[in-house]
């Protein structure tokens, strides 16, 4: 008897993913409040553009090591708390980056939030996917992430009436006290992975309460010992992302985050600046670069059931390739009105294609390494991240033309298709060996009643 991938997507699982969704939410908005409030800092701290190359930077080394820390920790100890824990944690430092009083203490108050963020996302996905059915997962794990550029969005429409009113530290009070506040409804109604408490053993009761809460007519004693149909291994949780045929598949999983967050962060962070030094209005600088934010909700929506009905990699490969197009076409833009057109259809491929590779690192990897193949595809895929608004203000103090820049900006989403576009042959070639191999195992996982027959 399947007792998860079979049942229907209920209200309690929706509730799942709204609130994983509200949390990212207001990851999205923090993460990229920097963004939209530099030109106000730079204007505040007398600063020249590149200046604030370190900030940036300092909050994405940050998200990068939460990454590469909280997802190995959350596999060992449980997705729930450390969503909980991370969440309360950027919000304080979001509320302390509001009293930032030089570039020194920017830089490490935003690296500190950025630990906290970097630990939320992976284990946000994670537990969305461990709560969706297989056949419902693209789809509800892409509509959870939508928070993601939904807050980010929303960051940018507020900072526009936030600055001219508060100036720029209301925006980080306003970003800190969203998931301070969320923090006592996560405590209260966010559950622990079903899967997770299996693979723990010893775990009955809560395992038999979250299953009725799907399905009601789901009852069982408490005592029923449950089984997951999954791989485990013992060693080191980094190490089994390498085993059973997933060296490749990872390695280039990791090379199609570094450059799709790359490219995500070199536009998110420098948009509003270069838009603003082309002669447009701080405002509509602002609301341009939100709109690429708004682009990735609606590609987020909608490549999830395109991927459920067509397949991951054929439609990440496609989605990338096309971003690249259109952040290229932003360089020749002359009107408002078509940049703002290019960065819409830019972030449909840029954020929508990432929301797709967090779908794709949730799939391949099996439960009990689930959370850390997702972080450590965040945490390298960060590296990428601190690399592309480095690299946008060596071009800016270099004074590229904008058309050289934004060229050279749409080279890292070809990066990003290639290296989908191999995981999909590599995948297809194992599936043709073996339709049942490591990597779909793991999509194809199952809980059971320990006495049933497989």
């Amino acid at each position: 008897m399947k007792l998860l991938d079979e049942q229907k997507v209920s209200p309690f699982q929706v509730g799942v993913l709204i609130l994983c969704a509200l949390t990212i939410m207001a990851d999205g908005f923090n993460t990229q409040a920097i963004g939209y409030v530099a030109p106000a800092i730079v204007r505040d701290f007398h600063l020249g553009r590149a200046a604030l190359s370190p900030v940036f930077a300092s909050s994405l080394v940050g998200l990068m090591i939460g990454a590469l820390t909280f997802g190995p920790i959350a596999d060992r100890f449980g997705r729930k708390w450390i969503v909980i824990l991370c969440t309360a944690f950027f919000g304080l430092l979001s509320l302390a980056t509001a009293t930032a009083d030089s570039l020194h203490s920017l830089i490490v108050l935003r690296f500190l939030t950025g630990i906290g963020l970097g630990g939320v996302m992976p284990n946000a996905i994670a537990l969305t996917s461990e709560f969706s059915p297989h056949r419902n997962r693209g789809t509800m794990v892409m509509v959870m992430f939508c928070g993601f550029p939904i807050g980010a969005m929303i960051g940018g429409f507020a900072t526009a009436s936030i600055i001219p009113a508060f100036g720029w530290r209301g925006v980080f009070i306003l970003g800190g006290a969203l998931p301070v506040l969320l923090v006592p409804a996560l405590m209260w109604l966010l559950p622990e992975s079903i899967r997770h408490l299996v693979l723990q053993g010893n775990k009955s009761v809560q395992v038999s309460r979250l299953l009725a809460r799907i399905n009601p007519r789901l009852t069982f004693a408490d005592d029923t010992p449950f089984v997951i149909r999954e791989e485990t291994a013992p060693g080191m949780a980094v190490g089994n992302l390498f085993r059973q045929n997933r060296s490749w598949p990872t390695v280039l999983l990791w090379i199609a985050f570094f450059a799709s967050l790359l490219e995500l962060f070199l536009l998110s962070n420098w948009l509003p600046t270069v838009f603003h030094d082309a002669g447009i209005t701080l405002s509509l600088s602002v609301i341009s670069t939100a709109l690429f934010q708004g682009g990735g909700v609606v590609g987020s929506l909608a490549l999830g059931r395109v991927i459920d009905r067509f397949g991951i990699y054929r439609v990440l490969t496609l989605t990338y390739l096309l971003a690249a197009v259109f952040i290229g076409l932003l360089g020749p833009s002359r009107s408002v009105l078509a940049i703002m057109a290019c960065t819409f259809c830019a972030g449909i491929g840029i954020i929508g294609g990432q929301t797709g590779a967090n779908v794709l690192a949730a799939s391949i990897y099996p439960t009990y390494i689930r959370s850390t193949g997702v972080g450590w595809a965040l945490g390298i895929g960060r590296i990428g991240s601190i690399v592309g608004p480095i690299v946008g203000g060596v071009m800016l103090s270099r004074h590229w033309p904008l058309a050289n820049i934004f060229l050279a900006a749409s080279i890292p989403a070809i990066c990003g298709s290639i290296a989908i576009h191999s995981m999909g042959r590599i995948q297809a070639a194992a599936n043709a060996q073996d339709p049942m191999g490591s990597l779909s195992g793991a999509l194809q996982s199952d809980i059971r009643p320990k006495t049933d027959r497989v």
